[in-house]
């Protein structure tokens, strides 16, 4: 492959300049950088409440390591107390490891154009993540499939408003489980060239991932660079299983950010009280991004936080409701008070269908994700029935409503040109400003425009056949599939991507467990 790579490098290839005279390449908003102040909700001394009892979480109860004794050495090679698998952290001792990670970094994109910031005053949006099954108008409730897969990647390519490719955008259920990461690296590599992340379902896919970057960056690039971020779920409570931290001592081995995240439904995996459940959110992540630590000091990571809560008569998770934004506006002030990257956040909801109470708790949880500074929002469009379902009408309703988050953002201009003072000496009492010279050089970016609701006369929406919002989704998901268009990638690459792929595959039998 570092033959290949040094061919090109000279030459080119006939092949790849064909490739990229024809290439079509569509508009991608770079991330969001914030000019608006954060919504500070916790006073400084119920944070410091959290703080002290995190660490008398870690110190006193302690969090298991489980099925990985070379997890609990490294715990006691720097001052933990080993009890079985449980790991008690000295207080301040995790706090201490967790300063060599970053408070910030770049992930690269094929594309460079594309590539993301994530920390500080940055908001990156990535697509939902991990359903089983897909949603259509016409096809429904189903299994989801890697064709549904590859239409997914190519969806979150020709959205605007939408930074990242994300990764398992759904569970492709008819190829084998122990095969199917191969297929979902290809495609977002393939189909896209914005970043993406990488496989954690087992730590030896976690190498495949590195390895497809290596071909698809270069060994010397990946090694230096950060090209994935990829979720390590924690086990809530307070517990690290072996494949998450398998997967996570390969990707900060390698230099690739890792999300240290804990899961949790509140009232089922923490305390049904704010206080309570971001005092163990703390305590997770600060023992999960000290691991990381230990694994490669400087390893870059994402303080994230996924947290619903519970409807008590039916026990099924509940999004978008006030509960949740609390803990994400104090989860975010935890993060910033760490210097880290947050993640929390998304289109989440708990509807059937894109309906009412999808836009009502998918708004909600999109406004808080802004105002509470996450950086990496996972889960921004797509997710349907408590991320069971991907849906694809909801996914480009869900791509065109982050444009208001792209607007709001900007914050507010008072320039010359946002005073409009021009404006109003022109126009003066009683006229208006259609035709004014304001008016006419600001129409075109003074205010956010939906590409997908309709704004027009009800004579004309009546004759154009009544359509709801629904059915402009379906027509607009089936209007970007039919205009897609591959984005260049050297063949060579190409070519040396499915044969890795192919040989991994043929090397070892199906498993669909």
């Amino acid at each position: 492959m570092s033959e290949t790579r040094a061919r090109r490098s000279r030459s080119g290839g006939g092949a790849a300049r064909r490739a990229e005279r024809t290439a079509v390449s569509v508009e991608t908003e770079r991330y969001i950088e914030r000019n608006i102040p954060l919504y500070e909700f916790l006073d400084e001394a119920t944070l410091e409440v959290i703080e002290y009892n995190a660490e008398t979480v870690l110190e006193e109860i302690g969090v298991n390591f489980v099925d990985s004794p070379e997890a609990l050495e490294r715990w006691r090679s720097v001052g933990a107390t080993i009890e079985g698998e449980r790991v008690r952290i000295p207080r301040g001792l995790a706090r201490q490891l967790c300063k060599t990670a970053p408070s910030k970094f770049v992930q690269h994109a094929r594309n460079p154009e594309r590539n993301v910031e994530i920390g500080g005053n940055t908001l990156v949006t990535a697509p939902v993540y991990g359903p089983p099954f897909v949603r259509d108008r016409d096809g429904g409730r189903r299994y989801a499939t890697l064709s549904d897969f590859q239409k997914f990647v190519k969806l979150g390519y020709m959205s605007k408003y939408l930074h990242h490719s994300g990764g398992t955008v759904c569970e492709p259920t008819d190829v084998p489980v122990n095969k199917r990461h191969l297929d979902m690296l290809l495609a977002h590599m393939v189909y896209s060239d914005k970043p993406f992340m990488g496989s954690v379902t087992e730590p030896s896919r976690a190498r495949d991932s590195v390895e497809m970057c290596e071909i698809l960056f270069g060994k010397e690039f990946v090694q230096n660079n950060t090209v994935m971020t990829s979720l390590i779920n924690i086990n809530s409570p307070l517990t690290f299983d072996s494949i998450m931290m398998g997967a996570l001592e390969v990707f900060a081995s390698n230099n690739q950010a890792s999300i240290i995240s804990p899961f949790i439904v509140g009232g089922a995996m923490a305390p049904v009280s704010v206080v309570g459940t971001l005092t163990q959110v703390l305590a997770e992540v600060l023992a999960g991004i000290a691991y990381s630590q230990i694994i490669k000091p400087g390893a870059p990571v994402i303080f994230g936080t996924f947290v619903t809560s519970i409807d008590m008569n039916s026990g099924a998770p509940t999004f978008g409701t006030p509960e949740a934004s609390q803990i994400l506006y104090g989860a975010g002030q935890l993060a910033r008070r760490m210097n880290l990257p947050f993640r929390s956040g998304g289109g989440l909801c708990g509807s059937k269908l894109p309906d009412a109470q999808a836009a009502y708790e998918t708004a909600n949880t999109l406004n808080a994700a802004l105002l509470g500074g996450v950086n990496f929002m996972l889960h921004s469009c797509g997710w349907l029935e408590g991320g069971l379902v991907a849906s694809f009408e909801k996914f480009v309703m869900d791509a065109d409503h982050l444009g208001t988050l792209q607007k709001m953002g900007l914050g507010v201009s008072a320039d010359e040109n946002g005073q409009a003072m021009d404006a109003i000496r022109e126009v003066g009492p009683s006229g208006h400003y259609l035709g004014c010279d304001h008016t006419q050089k600001n129409f075109k970016s003074a205010f956010w425009r939906s590409n997908l609701f309709d704004y027009k006369p009800f004579e004309t929406w009546y004759e154009e056949g009544a359509r709801d919002t629904y059915t402009l989704a379906a027509e607009r998901v089936a209007q970007q599939l039919a205009s897609y268009r591959q984005p260049q990638l050297d063949p060579e690459i190409l070519a040396a991507l499915e044969k890795y792929v192919a040989d991994k595959k043929a090397a070892m039998p199906d498993a669909f467990v």
